[in-house]
C-alpha cells in the first residue's frame, strides 16, 4: 500500500489547519473568502465513489463538523460545499463560507478574479480559529 502523499499543488495553494480521523483540512490560500478543504489521507483516490463506503460516512461526518464549525465562526450566511477535482485530481472537497455581497456573489468562487493570499500571520490566526471550532479543547 503506498503511502499518502499530499499533492504538490494542494501543498502550493493551501495552509494546513488540523488532521481529522480520515482528512487533512487545510485553508485555502485566498483571503476572500473563508475557505477551507478536506482531503482524505487516501492514495490513489480521485472520485467520492473510489473510497470505500466507511470512509465515504467519516467523510461526510468530518464534511458536516467543518461546515458547521466555519458557518459558526465566520458568520456566513450560506456554506458552498464542491468536489471539482478539474485541475487536480486528487480527490478533495471545498467547504466555503459566503455571504451577499462578497466577491462575485452569488457566483462562484472558482476561477474568479485574482487570488488575495493571506497575510502568514492572518493565516495562522484563521487556522487557529478553525481549529478551536472544529476540535473545541
Amino acid at each position: 500500500m503506498q503511502a499518502f502523499e499530499l499533492d504538490s499543488r494542494l501543498a502550493a495553494d493551501t495552509v494546513a489547519v488540523s488532521r481529522l480521523g480520515l482528512c487533512e483540512l487545510r485553508l485555502m490560500n485566498d483571503r476572500r473568502w473563508p475557505w477551507v478543504i478536506l482531503v482524505p489521507q487516501r492514495s490513489g483516490i480521485t472520485e467520492f465513489h473510489d473510497l470505500t463506503p466507511l470512509d465515504q460516512t467519516m467523510l461526510t461526518f468530518e464534511m458536516g463538523l467543518v461546515a458547521k464549525a466555519l458557518k459558526a465562526s465566520t458568520g456566513a450566511g450560506k456554506i458552498n460545499i464542491g468536489t471539482l477535482g478539474n485541475v487536480v485530481p486528487m480527490f478533495h472537497l471545498h467547504i466555503v463560507a459566503r455571504n451577499a455581497g462578497d466577491p462575485n456573489w452569488p457566483g462562484p468562487v472558482w476561477g474568479f478574479g485574482a487570488r488575495e493570499t493571506y497575510d502568514p500571520a492572518k493565516a495562522e490566526q484563521f487556522c487557529e480559529m478553525i481549529r478551536q471550532a472544529v476540535l473545541p479543547a
